[in-house]
């Protein structure tokens, strides 16, 4: 159901009327309000999501325009049919990738008049994205002005032991300032969450499902500085951040709010140090050191942490072991519920899986909003369920289930899909299709540090052949209880400038799938670990790598059109489904979950 923003919108239009730029009385002609954080987050804090607050579209991706007469959304083909389910009529839906709709820089270039006047918060828009809208409207003569933030939450912060991360924080520091030699650079400025979270082994919840904090690390050959709200600046907290040898190694703490000052005195010292900063880094925060000084490029710590060690690497696959325990009992619970012709809706079996999960060792919530889907609603590609999107989980249509969870040991993202009835001979199709792209990925060999965007056809080719594809990326990185998005690595037709490649020890989902608009949704989605291979020939002494499935939960066989599988995807799939019995039949009893084990054993029978 739609909720009218007009009342939202008027406000904001007198807000932008009235607005006064360094007490000059400057009215906005066009308001941008993207969809990041001052960090560049994928997930926000409650009070961060401004572009949901006043369009009413929840999707992760997108960035609106408000003019006085206009009120539009930019997004891409992911999430279109949410929006235009979430907007109502005074917003329009530009719709991104569709050639007659120009990005919103051009559109504002085109549409305001010279000598307007444009607003957005820099510390909403990364250096790079700001430079392009700022280049679009000093060609048109239209003003960029800007104004400031309120204050961020103050959840706990704990530390997160050696036993789980594999190494302490003061061997991640000297990985750190390795960089800096290399780099040639005198300290660097982290401002992705996720980014320090991982550095300094802490794990926090300012983030529904992100366990990240609020806060910026910078790291220098002589001293650490650590900018963080005073509240969550505990005595563990210090305690935890002390250090074990190297006086260099002493954390010298700053507020949160210090960031701006703090980096403008260093920046114009009289040493003029060069600044190492993510590429990802807000425009308001680059904008405070001269361009000489500054080296903007892919952060050194996404590149350190996409590379898992034994340590992390062992969590994966344990968590991942529990998990299919919890999705095979929940998938029994749900067949029988239905069987017994009980009332089981999207969110009141979202919610069932939630419960389950939790009894898993080491849980500490989800790592996204279950997409519980049924029929139409699982054509929503990201679709979430609301209470008026709520539908009844049927024998009648297929049920897609998108779901994951934050252990301390690692983290999940899994997609199935199933029918509790007799599917269609086409939804069988389909999903065989998506299946054998599933399987090619799964089986592919190629060489280290290749590229994923090389990859992104062998998951494709098979709906290609009858004309099908879907809009969204085949894989991302997963972090180690951190994001369970993480860049720079990914596998989709688009080129990620910043990917350096897949080598031994990442961790990404494997992910194709079909979405019929208006009847049903398809998905099947692993995380898999990138392990060396054994090939016969080594090209110019190449490595050779291959995935390894970390994600054990059977694949519904009902599902499946055997006469479109070849006799190596049969063989994958009941070796599939061979391990998952050996590995996560235990757990199941061990727990005492009969009719998960029931469920497990039934659902990974051979086929022939």
């Amino acid at each position: 159901m739609k909720e009218n923003r007009l009342a939202s919108l008027i406000a904001l239009r007198r807000c932008m009327k009235q607005y006064k730029h360094q007490t000059v009385a400057t009215p906005l002609h066009a308001l941008v309000v993207p969809s990041s954080d001052a960090h560049n987050s994928e997930y926000l804090a409650d009070r961060d999501k401004r572009r949901a607050f006043i369009s009413g579209f929840n999707g992760s991706r997108g960035l609106s325009v408000i003019t006085p007469h206009e009120a539009l959304l930019w997004t891409d083909g992911r999430y279109f049919l949410q929006a235009e389910r979430e907007l109502d009529e005074n917003w329009t839906l530009m719709k991104e990738g569709v050639p007659e709709v120009p990005p919103y820089q051009n559109w504002l270039a085109q549409h305001l008049e010279p000598g307007q006047t444009v607003g957005v918060d820099p510390m909403t828009l990364t250096h790079d994205s700001w430079r392009v809208l700022e280049d679009a409207l000093v060609n048109a003569q239209i003003a960029l002005v800007w104004s400031e933030q309120p204050s961020y939450p103050e959840d706990p912060i704990v530390p997160l032991d050696i036993g789980f991360t594999g190494k302490d924080w003061e061997t991640k520091i000297a990985e750190c300032r390795s960089v800096l030699v290399k780099e040639k650079v005198d300290c660097m400025l982290l401002s992705a969450l996720d980014d320090i979270a991982y550095v300094l082994n802490l794990r926090g919840a300012d983030i529904k499902f992100n366990p990240v904090f609020f806060s910026y690390l910078m790291i220098s050959q002589e001293r650490i500085v650590f900018f963080l709200e005073d509240a969550k600046l505990t005595d563990s907290i210090r305690t935890w951040l002390k250090p074990k040898e190297s006086v260099k190694n002493v954390v010298q703490f700053e507020s949160y709010e210090s960031i701006k000052p703090f980096l403008s005195k260093y920046a114009s010292g009289s040493d003029k140090p060069r600044i190492l900063m993510s590429s990802d880094i807000t425009s308001g925060l680059s904008s405070l050191v001269s361009a000489n000084a500054r080296v903007i490029k892919t952060s050194p710590v996404a590149l350190l942490k996409v590379i898992k060690n034994q340590t992390e690497i062992e969590g994966f696959i344990q968590c991942h072991i529990r998990d299919g325990a919890a999705l095979c009992a929940y998938f029994a619970w749900l067949e029988k519920e239905l069987s017994h012709g009980k009332d089981v809706t999207e969110i009141s079996g979202a919610e069932k899986l939630r419960e389950i999960r939790a009894l898993m060792s080491h849980f500490v919530g989800l790592s996204f909003e279950t997409i519980s889907s049924v029929g139409s609603n699982a054509a929503v590609i990201h679709y979430r369920p609301s209470e008026e999107t709520n539908r009844a989980i049927t024998k009648d249509e297929v049920y897609l289930v998108d779901s994951g969870a934050q252990y301390r040991d690692g983290t999940t993202d899994v997609t199935r899909t199933l029918h509790f009835g007799s599917p269609t001979a086409f939804e069988r199709e389909c999903f065989t299709r998506v299946l054998k792209g599933h399987i090619g990925l799964a089986n592919a060999l190629f060489p280290s540090k290749l590229v994923g965007n090389y990859l992104d056809t062998l998951a494709r080719q098979h709906l290609w052949q009858v004309g099908l594809d879907y809009v969204h990326g085949t894989g991302h990185g997963v972090g180690s209880f951190l994001n369970v998005h993480e860049g720079p690595i990914g596998i989709s037709r688009r080129h990620i400038p910043s990917d350096p490649g897949l080598e031994e020890n990442m961790v990404m989902s494997n992910e194709p799938g079909y979405y019929e608009d208006g009847k049903f949704g398809i998905r099947i989605e692993n995380l898999v670990r990138v392990v060396k291979a054994d090939t016969e020939h080594r090209f110019k002494d190449r490595q050779f790598v291959t995935f390894d499935n970390l994600t054990l939960v059977p694949i519904q066989l009902k599902m499946v059109d055997p006469k479109l599988l070849s006799q190596e995807e049969v063989s994958y799939l009941n070796q599939y489904h061979l391990t998952c019995r050996e590995k996560v039949g235990p757990v199941l009893r061990e727990m005492g979950l009969e009719d998960g084990l029931k469920w497990l054993m039934k659902e990974t029978c051979p086929m022939g």
